[in-house]
């Protein structure tokens, strides 16, 4: 590296030609300012049109640009060369098979998103001449912070139990779903408690808590797990201890 330019060594993947991934070097003009998805960009328009990578809002909003940076889950544009005094080496994110260079497949993150029913479901029908469905300010404070995942991704590439198992449902689908339990006007969380009971749910979870670590927006997702493990411990408790016959 020269005062004026930064070594950045990206991960290739052309699965027509490659058999596995391997790393190339591109010279790209510093700036203190330059983030790490700018780097990639200059290299994709100046230096090689075919290299391949996800990107969107370059506000962090939209969680398409997550990769490994120096080995560690980060969104590219909220990544900043200057706090990489050496070589910055960006792969695609760990756990996910890779479909060309940085991007990766999400079949199994998607799939695992729709089981949880990521959205409200209604305790009951209600005509739309009934009026809104109201909430209080305490009601939203239940779920405000796991509201905020972009699913970026970042939790499922630092989870190494996700790495060891990938029926494991997983930090961010977790988090997500806690959302939609604590919300007042939602009336699926028993159906929901079903995959946080599974083998591949909560208790898959090893409790490494790096997930939150790297988490860009504070959600903290190993929290929402653990607050799962005590809802599915209870619950399995009140099964067990509620007399026949008796209300839910």
């Amino acid at each position: 590296m020269t005062a004026q330019t930064k070594t950045i060594a990206v991960m290739r993947y052309r699965p027509e030609q490659d058999s596995e991934p391997w790393l190339q070097h591109f010279e790209v003009p510093y700036r203190d300012d330059m983030s790490v998805l700018q780097a990639l960009q200059y290299i994709r328009d100046y230096l090689d049109g075919g290299l391949a990578f996800r990107w969107s809002c370059r506000q962090a909003i939209c969680g398409s640009c997550g990769m490994m940076v120096n080995g560690v889950p980060k969104l590219a544009c909220k990544t900043f060369l200057r706090d990489y005094p050496g070589v910055v080496r960006i792969e695609a994110l760990n756990h996910f098979p890779i479909e060309r260079d940085l991007v990766v497949v999400l079949d199994d993150f998607i799939a695992k998103l729709e089981s949880i029913q990521p959205y409200i479901v209604p305790k009951e029908d209600k005509p739309l001449s009934d009026g809104e469905y109201l909430q209080t300010p305490a009601q939203m404070d239940w779920y405000a912070q796991f509201s905020s995942c972009i699913n970026c991704l970042l939790c499922y590439a630092a989870c190494p139990q996700y790495g060891l198992d990938d029926k494991f449902l997983g930090p961010g689908a977790i988090a997500l779903l806690h959302r939609y339990n604590m919300d007042s006007r939602d009336g699926a969380a028993e159906e929901r408690m079903e995959l946080l009971a599974a083998q591949e749910g909560v208790f898959n979870c090893t409790a490494v808590g790096y997930c939150s670590e790297v988490c860009p927006k504070m959600v903290d997702p190993a929290n929402a797990v653990n607050l799962n493990k005590i809802a599915v411990a209870r619950d399995y408790f009140l099964r067990f201890a509620r007399p026949k016959g008796a209300c839910k």
